[in-house]
């Protein structure tokens, strides 16, 4: 290497040699760094669905949250570069990434749960950020590579709808992604495009943690009979159909749309419902899938 003094572990752009750099060189430094951020963290999970509008962000959100709640170490990186909602619903909006000399920041939500948007970067948040996929690619590997992420458990990532630039660059850059979590409604239209989902990630080879049916029907809060506003059981069946696991069912609970649009985790709130009693089963099907134990909880890297 040209520079024997360059400390691979800073920024390029703060390294006091970083012009006697290559290109070459600065492009290896970047990649040493992301591996080295990488491998402090334990799990790294998609959060993905094949059409927009199926809850995606609400429960990847509260999977985050439940797990910070219980202990873990937890980041959620909201990877939907044109719509990035996590901000919002996890009422961090309007504070801002900060840097250091080592990296970017990440927003902490509360202890132990850690965020980082597009929208803590935008000062103008009704802004429209017009970028083609070389450009979102690079922020995402920004995100990954130069965020102070620290020691995490888990690390989900919220993609945006769909099957394109975003997923792509994610399985790209990691590499080694432990899985997909598939969302989707009971409606016929979202299953078929969770299914192209599925068939995306085996194509990338990402395997497939599991299909989670949102919007699963609905308890009345009157008389406590079940609605299937939206039908039921598509999300299983389609899991069945695929090959793949089931995780679980999520009804409609107007607390969920409440909290969120307040920035409020729904599992973080004191409730008894099915709502959060069906996601507390979402997380113990998702950490069986990843064979996540208290042992590995106190494995040092």
């Amino acid at each position: 290497m040209a520079n024997e003094k360059c400390e691979d572990k800073k920024l390029c752009e703060a390294c006091d040699l970083a012009n006697k750099c290559s290109s070459g060189e600065k492009a290896e430094h970047e990649q040493k760094r992301l591996q080295e951020r990488l491998f402090n963290i334990r799990h790294k999970i998609m959060v993905m669905s094949g059409k927009g509008g199926v809850g995606k962000s609400t429960v990847a959100i509260n999977l985050a949250a439940s797990l910070a709640l219980r202990g873990h170490q937890v980041g959620i990186l909201d990877a939907d570069i044109h719509g990035p909602d996590v901000p919002k619903m996890l009422g961090i909006e309007g504070q801002r990434l900060t840097g250091s000399g080592d990296g970017v920041n990440p927003v902490e939500v509360f202890e132990g749960f850690k965020a980082v948007s597009m929208a803590l970067l935008s000062p103008e948040p009704d802004k429209a950020i017009i970028w083609r996929g070389p450009l979102k690619h690079s922020a995402i590997k920004q995100f990954l590579g130069n965020v102070n992420w620290g020691d995490l458990d888990f690390l989900f990532i919220d993609l945006p709808p769909g099957t394109g630039d975003e997923p792509l660059s994610v399985a790209r850059l990691i590499k080694e992604v432990d899985g997909a979590v598939i969302v989707t409604t009971p409606q016929d239209v979202a299953l078929l495009d969770s299914r192209k989902a599925v068939s995306f990630s085996r194509l990338i080879e990402v395997p497939v943690l599991g299909i989670v049916e949102n919007m699963s029907g609905m308890v009345c809060p009157h008389c406590s009979e079940r609605i299937d506003l939206f039908k039921i059981g598509g999300g299983e069946k389609a899991a069945g159909e695929l090959g793949v696991v089931f995780l679980g069912r999520i009804p409609i609970d107007p607390s969920i749309v409440h909290q969120c649009d307040a920035g409020r985790p729904f599992v973080a709130e004191p409730s008894g419902s099915v709502a959060k009693t069906a996601f507390a089963e979402l997380v113990r099907k998702l950490l069986d899938r990843l064979e996540w134990s208290e042992e590995e909880a106190g494995t040092v890297h």
